[in-house]
């Protein structure tokens, strides 16, 4: 490497690490937040750990805070599904969804709930509502999500999944197979 290119590659690295200071420092004290977004960020951050418990605590205090926080909430209802508290879950999906009725996600997650909960029918009505809404919920994980979460392959989406059960629906229900356990784990939530 000539010095050219060395001097060039050092700015740039001091430049973007200045950069990232600076915003951070204007992130954590001068950007101003609304009341439920430390505590749902505190809960988001736990929820990727696998902290459940720890999560599901903290979005709870965000919606104290703050009880139209849509974000929390949709955080509490994707906890709770994990927690294997489908009813509570759900629950907290149809809050969401009241919430916001024209966010594709949330009918995705809800459909993802109604097939853990083995209620086929409503799981292939949410993911169909989802991708009406928000086309690009069938592409799946962002790859860098998948980064994030060590995923190296891409996971079935909302679309393989809606194909699949409508495929099987059509069967008689004796030939069905409705449950993979295996490619089911391979399946998780949505977060935006």
């Amino acid at each position: 490497m000539d010095e050219r290119q060395y001097r060039f590659l050092k700015w740039t690295a001091l430049a973007l690490g200045a950069a990232f200071i600076l915003f951070s420092i204007y992130d954590s004290s001068v950007r101003g937040r609304n009341p439920g977004d430390q505590s749902h960020l505190e809960a988001d951050n736990l929820f990727e750990d696998g902290a459940y418990d720890r999560a599901l605590t903290k979005y709870e205090k965000a919606l104290r805070e703050a009880p139209g926080h849509i974000h929390a909430q949709r955080g509490k209802a994707r906890t709770l599904m994990q927690m294997a508290r489908y009813r509570d879950a759900l629950q907290a999906y149809e809050v969401a969804i009241a919430m916001a009725p024209e966010f594709g996600i949330a009918y995705a997650n809800r459909g993802i709930l109604h097939d853990r909960m083995g209620n086929y029918e409503k799981a292939l009505a949410d993911y169909e509502k989802s991708m009406v809404l928000d086309e690009k919920i069938g592409e799946g994980p962002h790859w860098l999500t998948r980064f994030m979460r060590k995923q190296a392959d891409k996971p079935p989406s909302v679309v393989d999944r809606a194909g699949y059960l409508k495929e099987q629906l059509a069967k008689p229900e004796s030939e069905r197979v409705l449950r993979n356990p295996e490619e089911d784990a391979k399946q998780r939530s949505f977060k935006q």
